[in-house]
């Protein structure tokens, strides 16, 4: 009885962890894999090119707390030295895609009322909640969608997720994990 509990749980778990992709490209891979660019009056080509900016990126780490050339970078676009820097990465990421506007190192900057949606597609931003701080305290790019997760480009997390990591990474989150979406590029 235990041998067949043992090897349901490992069929289990290899189940669902085909379907999880921690930290790893996923590009064309997958048949619930969707760019979700589409979305009537939304422009296409600017969502790519804003994904784009955010993906050059992956794979920038801190060289200390909050600081490093390209961290440095990140926060010196908003105007800021050496503070958090997930919001100031996803302003200087809509800045190299053209866009004059997020432009904020404070996340919950990023979700303003007239930007909000249900509809989530790549190239919206996403809001972590933390009851702590009782606001959203952590955000990133949404890049695509696999079934229920989202692959996000985050800065200023790390491996397990956290709003205060150490570089650009790729996080899959569930959607349920999300609090909210804002559209910066909608018409």
């Amino acid at each position: 009885m235990a041998t067949i509990r043992f090897l349901l749980g490992v069929v289990w778990l290899l189940a669902i962890g085909s379907s999880w992709g921690v930290d790893r490209n996923i590009i064309g891979h997958g048949s619930t894999y969707h760019n979700n660019y589409r979305g009537g009056s939304y422009d296409d080509h600017s969502r790519k090119k804003l994904v784009s900016a955010a993906q050059k990126e992956v794979g920038i780490q801190e060289i200390g707390r909050n600081t490093g050339k390209r961290v440095d970078e990140y926060n010196a676009y908003v105007g800021v030295k050496r503070e958090p820097w997930c919001a100031s990465f996803v302003s200087f990421c809509f800045g190299q895609a053209g866009f004059s506007k997020p432009k904020t190192a404070w996340s919950p900057a990023l979700f303003p009322r007239d930007r909000l949606t249900k509809n989530p597609m790549a190239g919206m931003v996403m809001g972590i909640y933390f009851d702590d701080l009782k606001r959203v305290g952590h955000c990133g790019i949404l890049e695509r969608q696999q079934g229920d997760f989202w692959q996000i480009i985050e800065g200023n997390t790390n491996v397990k997720g956290s709003r205060e990591g150490d570089g650009v990474w790729r996080k899959m989150r569930h959607k349920r994990a999300i609090h909210c979406f804002a559209d910066w590029l909608k018409k």
